[in-house]
């Protein structure tokens, strides 16, 4: 059936929709990536978010049981320019039109995402609505809605409300959830970690408790500001332990020590995105997913060092506290999707948990 994306300019791009065709919300945004549609689609880091993959042929790989970032879709719709009907892979279990069906997840195909993602780059992100009637009353009754508000609403249901454990005998990880990868969860397991997964509003009293070597900020939705419980608690913990953030974990550690994030125009989306390590004169490809950024201009008055910069835009891509065992990264180096330049960091941080443990571990 015909569906609509209706931008809250007014630009209207139609197609042919395939899962659900219940009415969106949203925000569109858009990916780079030619691969990993399965991860992107099921990234907690989306919430409230329908994504334009601007690769134009989506779904070729179809859908397997080894790549989900999380047990449900993270993204409000999926839009792009090609569906692919019959997928090729010996890992495939279903095709995105069918786990879209499945998931109740919307989806429009036939779109022109070239010139989408070009009017997106020129104005911004900015709120849509996805219908199957160009009703303009029911449009504009949509776009009445406060999706600031919502958006933060959908951000409190991301992450875990449980703790719970992915065992080992090496260094002890408290992850602080705040829309966690599964990937990364995986990536410190590889290395030997005994992780623990704490929801993101836990008291840093509690965390102590658990008897932890280092710290995790993990990845996570929306604004970073919309998280203010989170600041002291990680102020608290980096005076004990090393610390680690990812993504909005590197934005929380970021205000925590006095910097201000502002949300960028269209923001970093896919893994073909080049940056610098400063500290080691490195150049990596990397995989990222994230609308706000830390104010360069913000971290001249606190004690946080830049590490890492985005070598087409020049934005902020990591640093670290003077002074302490702490720093963060504003891309992912799980790197799923995306290139494995920057898995270095996980070692990073290990080898520092067992210096800091005396190598006992």
């Amino acid at each position: 059936m015909k569906r609509y994306l209706v931008l809250k300019n007014g630009s209207v791009y139609s197609g042919e929709g395939f899962g659900s065709n219940k009415d969106v919300f949203t925000e569109v945004v858009f990916s780079t990536g030619m691969t990993g549609y399965q991860e992107t689609i099921t990234d907690p880091s989306y919430y409230g978010q329908s994504m334009v993959f601007t690769y134009p042929l989506i779904g070729n790989y179809g859908i397997n049981s080894d790549d989900f970032e999380s047990f449900k879709p993270a993204v409000d719709a999926i839009i792009v320019h090609e569906l692919a009907r019959r997928p090729s892979n010996f890992r495939s279990v279903m095709t995105l039109a069918q786990y879209a069906e499945q998931e109740d997840l919307p989806g429009i195909t036939g779109v022109d995402t070239r010139n989408l993602a070009k009017e997106i780059r020129n104005e911004g992100s900015m709120p849509a609505v996805i219908v199957s009637e160009l009703d303009q009353a029911k449009i504009d009754k949509m776009f009445e809605r406060d999706y600031q508000a919502e958006l933060i609403a959908k951000a409190k249901q991301v992450a875990t409300k449980n703790i719970y454990q992915a065992p080992s005998d090496g260094v002890r990880i408290a992850l602080l959830d705040f829309g966690l990868k599964e990937s990364i969860v995986k990536a410190l397991t590889k290395r030997g970690a005994n992780v623990i997964v704490f929801p993101g509003s836990t008291p840093a009293k509690e965390i102590i408790e658990s008897n932890p070597d280092g710290i995790l900020l993990s990845n996570g939705p929306g604004d970073p500001t919309e998280y203010p419980y989170a600041l002291d608690v990680i102020r608290e913990l980096q005076e004990k332990y090393p610390v680690m953030g990812i993504c909005l974990g590197h934005q929380l550690f970021s205000l925590a020590n006095g910097a201000k994030t502002y949300k960028m125009k269209f923001g970093h989306r896919g893994f073909n995105h080049a940056v610098s390590d400063i500290d080691c004169t490195r150049r990596n490809f990397t995989s990222q997913n994230h609308g706000y950024a830390v104010d360069r201009e913000s971290l001249k008055d606190t004690d946080l060092i830049i590490t890492h910069e985005e070598i087409n835009d020049g934005t902020v891509e990591g640093v670290k506290l003077k002074g302490h065992e702490a720093f963060s990264v504003q891309f992912h180096p799980d790197s799923s999707p995306g290139p494995h330049d920057s898995e270095y960091i996980f070692d990073h941080f290990i080898q520092i948990l067992n210096q800091h443990n005396g190598g006992n571990k």
